[in-house]
Order: C-alpha cells, then sequence, then structure tokens
C-alpha cells in the first residue's frame, strides 16, 4: 500500500512526495524508539546507578544520572522517541525525581501492549484496559499505600529528601545534604490566599563555589547574590536597609541615535554637557531623598555617581542578573523600577515602590565577595553555598540538591510519603493481578500485561545493584501477597511496607528504615507513564513528508 506515496508512481490519484508506514510496522517502529531510550538510561536507575558522559558538537562535558538530563542533552529525531523525552521532562518539572522510572514504565508498557495486538488483542481494548489498571494503581496508593507525614515527624522529610539524593553524587555524603534541603526550604514557607501552606523552591537560592570539600557546603536565611558592593568606599554591612531595585542605567546620559543637535555658540556645547551630566545627578538626589540606601541595578552605575551613593552612605551592586533582582524586588516588597517617570512629566520615586530588609551585607566566600540580603520583608529566602572540586562536580551537586528539594516540597504540601525501593510497583502489581481475574473482559490481559510491567522498577533496581532480581523479586511478591490477604490489624499486614535493600541484597521494612518517597511522584509517574504509552499506541499510521527540493540554477557554476 505504501507504493502510491512514492514519487515515482504516476498513476496514484492520491499523490504525495513521501512515505508511509501503517498497521502493526508503525507499531513496531515506535516500540524500537522507546525501548532504545529506555535501554540509554535504565542503568542509571537506584541508589547504585551509574552515570553518563555526554559530550556535545562544541565539546561541553556532562556527567549525569538524572533521567531528564540526559534525555534533554540526547538529540532524539524519531516521534515517538520525543514523545518519552517530553514525559521526562514534565515529571521534572512536577515532581523533580522520578525521571528515569517514569521512562522505564512507560517503554515497558508500550513494548507489553504491543506483544498483545500482535496477538489479535484490538488497541482500544488494551487502551481501555491500561486506562482501569491506572485508575486502580492511583487509588490503591492513596488508600493503602501512603503514609501520613504528620505521624512520622521531621525525619520523613529528611529520609524523603536522602531517599531521593542516595542515588545521586550527594548520597555519599549521608543525611548532610538531606537535613540542609529540609531546612532550607522550611525557612520559605508562605501562605497562599487559601491559607495553604506553600514552598517555592525558587526562594532557595543556590551558589556553586569552586574550591574545599562538598562537606564545607552551607546553608543560612537570606538571599546571596554574587556581585560585590561597586565601591570598596561603601559599608560592609547596613541595617534596615531601604532597597530600591533599578532597571536603567545611571549613567552620563546621551542622545538618542539619530538625535542630531545644531548648535551656533560654543558655550551653548559646554551647557549642553553638562546637563547631560546633571540628568543622572537628579536622579540619584531623588533616590536618596526618598530614603533609598541601597540600590541593586540589572545596569551600570557610573563611577562620579557611585562616589554620590557611597559619600550618602547607601551600598549599590551593579550588573545584577535580571532573575535575581525580580527575586529580590519579591522578597523585599520592593517593584522593579524601570524608570523615574511620572504621569506630570517629572521624574520622582514613589514610597511604595521601596522595599526592606533587616540586613544588607557584603561577605567573602572563597575568593569572592557575596552581598547577603538577610530578614526580607515579603518573603524569606534562604541560599545554600556549594562547595565542590571542579565545575562538573558542581553542575551535578545542583541538579542533586534541586531534585530533593523538589520532592521534599511536595511531600511538605501533600503530607503524604510511600516506601520506596520497589514496594509500591511490587504491591500494585499483586493486586492488580488479583483484580483483573474479577473482570470478565478482555481487558483483563491488558491489566495484568500492565501489573507485570511495574515489576520492570523492581527488576532493573536489582539488576543495577549485581544481585539476583528473580530471587529477590519472588520473595517480594510473597511477602506483598500475604500482606494483601491478611486482616487489618494483623501483623502480616505491615508486610507491605517491605521493598529492596539493594547494600545487602535483600527485603526490609523500607518505612523502618527511612527508604520513604512523595506519594504524588508515585501518583504523577503512573499517570504520565500511563498516558504516554497510551498515545504512542493510538498511532496507526506515520506519513512522513519528504522535503521540497529545490530547482537547480542552470546558471550556477561549480
Amino acid at each position: 500500500m505504501s507504493g502510491i506515496f512514492d514519487k515515482n508512481n504516476q498513476d496514484s490519484a492520491l499523490f504525495i512526495g513521501g512515505s508511509r508506514v501503517s498497521g502493526q510496522e508503525v507499531r513496531a517502529q515506535n516500540v524500537m524508539a522507546a525501548m532504545s531510550i529506555s535501554n540509554v538510561i535504565k542503568t542509571s536507575l537506584g541508589p547504585v546507578g551509574l552515570d553518563k558522559m555526554l559530550v556535545d558538537d562544541v565539546g561541553d562535558v556532562t556527567i549525569s544520572n538524572d533521567g531528564a538530563t540526559i534525555l534533554q542533552l540526547l538529540e532524539v529525531e524519531h516521534p515517538a522517541g520525543k514523545i518519552l523525552v517530553k514525559l521526562a521532562q514534565q515529571q521534572d518539572t512536577e515532581v523533580g525525581d522520578g525521571t528515569t522510572s517514569v521512562v522505564i514504565i512507560a517503554a515497558e508498557l508500550l513494548r507489553r501492549a504491543n506483544e498483545l495486538i500482535k496477538n489479535h488483542i484490538h488497541p482500544a481494548t488494551v487502551i481501555t484496559g491500561y486506562r482501569l489498571a491506572c485508575k486502580e494503581a492511583c487509588k490503591f496508593i492513596a488508600d493503602q499505600m501512603a503514609l501520613s507525614v504528620d505521624k512520622l515527624g521531621k525525619e520523613a522529610l529528611v529520609s524523603v529528601a536522602m531517599t531521593t539524593i542516595s542515588s545521586k553524587i550527594l548520597g555519599a555524603y549521608g543525611t548532610f545534604f538531606a537535613e540542609m534541603a529540609v531546612d532550607s526550604l522550611s525557612a520559605v514557607k508562605t501562605l497562599d490566599f487559601r491559607g495553604k501552606p506553600k514552598y517555592p523552591v525558587k526562594a532557595v537560592n543556590i551558589l556553586k563555589v569552586k574550591g574545599a570539600s562538598a562537606r564545607e557546603s552551607s546553608y543560612f536565611t537570606g538571599y546571596a547574590l554574587y556581585r560585590p558592593f561597586t565601591s570598596s568606599a561603601m559599608k560592609r554591612s547596613l541595617k534596615n536597609p531601604k532597597i530600591a531595585v533599578i532597571d536603567f542605567d545611571i549613567t552620563k546620559t546621551r542622545m538618542k541615535m539619530g538625535v542630531n543637535i545644531v548648535i551656533d555658540n560654543p558655550d551653548n556645547l559646554e551647557a549642553i554637557r553638562k546637563r547631560e551630566a546633571d540628568i543622572s545627578v537628579e536622579r540619584v538626589r531623588i533616590m536618596l531623598a526618598a530614603g533609598v540606601t541601597a540600590v541593586f541595578s540589572t545596569r551600570g552605575i557610573d563611577d562620579m555617581y557611585v562616589k554620590m551613593f557611597a559619600e550618602a552612605g547607601a551600598v549599590t551592586v551593579t550588573r545584577v542578573p535580571k532573575d535575581d533582582a525580580r527575586r529580590i524586588a519579591k522578597g523585599t516588597g520592593a517593584s522593579l523600577i524601570t524608570t523615574l517617570a511620572n504621569l506630570d512629566g517629572d521624574e520622582s520615586l514613589d514610597a511604595s515602590s521601596i522595599g526592606t530588609a533587616e540586613l544588607v551585607e557584603q561577605v567573602r566566600l572563597s575568593d569572592d565577595d557575596v552581598v547577603v540580603i538577610r530578614g526580607a520583608k515579603e518573603q524569606q529566602a534562604s541560599t545554600v553555598i556549594l562547595r565542590g572540586a571542579n565545575d562538573y562536580m558542581l553542575d551535578e551537586m545542583e541538579r542533586s540538591f534541586h531534585d530533593s528539594l523538589c520532592a521534599v516540597k511536595r511531600v511538605l504540601e501533600s503530607r503524604a510519603v510511600v516506601p520506596g525501593g520497589g514496594s509500591v510497583e511490587t504491591a500494585l502489581d499483586v493486586y492488580l493481578e488479583s483484580f483483573a481475574t474479577t473482570l470478565g473482559s478482555r481487558e483483563q490481559l491488558a491489566i495484568v500485561e500492565f501489573a507485570n510491567g511495574l515489576l520492570s522498577i523492581p527488576k532493573q533496581l536489582s539488576i543495577n545493584a549485581a544481585k539476583d532480581s528473580i530471587r529477590l523479586i519472588s520473595k517480594l511478591r510473597a511477602y506483598h501477597t500475604a500482606a494483601q490477604a491478611a486482616d487489618a490489624g494483623s501483623p502480616r499486614s505491615a508486610l507491605k511496607h517491605y521493598g529492596l535493600d539493594l547494600h545487602e541484597g535483600k527485603i526490609r521494612d523500607n518505612v523502618k528504615a527511612g527508604v520513604l518517597e512523595p506519594a504524588m511522584s508515585k501518583i504523577k509517574m503512573l499517570k504520565s507513564a500511563t498516558e504516554a504509552a497510551i498515545n504512542i499506541l493510538r498511532i496507526d499510521d506515520m506519513i512522513k513528508l519528504l522535503p521540497e527540493q529545490q530547482k537547480e540554477d542552470p546558471h550556477a557554476h561549480m
């Protein structure tokens, strides 16, 4: 049938320049693309997963075992492969952790669905079964597996952060970074308009400073800026500063491009030059008269005007990145001022545009000076200073720490955790296989395959740890089968918390061991992986148009 799409087929009524792949062939291609991407990152899953080194076209090196980072740097061309790359990025944005797991599960579900379709089960039946299985799985996690953080206390938050970073570069430092993640995020707690607590990850500023060991990393309350004060004549610290965040130059005013002034008297030229300097002098006086004692500018300030600020006892910081300027403005209650002009055509500074804090000071870190804002009025901020040997290590440390912050944020907001180490996936496998037997339709085949597909996570975890996956998973399934068959008050019901101990190669109670993950992470992961698998599964035709070839120029010469 694809012959009608060949360029040379003149007899076809439907003639386009391109190719068509349909039916089982396109499904096989999509499954192969998904499995290829899954095979790239599956060895990086878990606390003993391996790292990947990626070198781009200009020679920049990235070393990471974060699924989203690896896939983002891969140049995937296959359309189905791109869906999985987007899936990992979405999981990274929404949850921060589970980016590798979500791709492995999606690829496995897709492979198993393709096997069912080869055995003459219609794709619509498989899709219905997958949707039903996903719905039941999410309900089971929320009702049976989720544990309240309120009962477990702060240790649960540290355990969640520890579980997240255990598979990354920071895992070797024990609870040092896990406790830092919990403390730094707890310090930026705010309430939304409904009165619910929110923990904005962006309020935690991460600075990377080369030199010293990772153990010398530190955390403090306040917003740190990798910029020094503009002049050494300024005070090193300033209590209760009035802060102005500006987005314009304080330099000698120059005429706009294309503006010409014709003068007939040389004295007028000197007056124009004097006025150019005086315009910025007036702006500095307006700011000082409004009580401003700290100026953060996204652009430059000339030495002449820096001297005026220094003599008035004010401090200035120039070339502040736009993102940092917005965060400082939001935290201190200031506005990002783009101009001092008002509606009357004059220049003034409204008091409502000025922010406040308890202290602005300059401190020395390694070989650099850093400006710190403490006690911001509107939103508290915290800063984590990461120390490491080189840029590659610091970049990976930042990615790992950011993932742990996102995981802790989800737990603080949802207040629910689940045991990790393959515990949830094994429990779901046992539960869904039992649930499938209650159905009398063909969907039960899809639900059983969905259940078995989830076992790919504990299986891959044990393979990566060089343990006997068949023995461990058989034992783990036996534990969870006993837990689900037991009565609510029975001691056996506690077996549902059992998962893998990959360092010792045995089964253990992961709640007592402190291996916990956000419940939201598992639910989002299942929903996202199922939707991605279904989206690719629905494709039964791929038409690819060839790019239009330009006609050769008869006058062109080689």
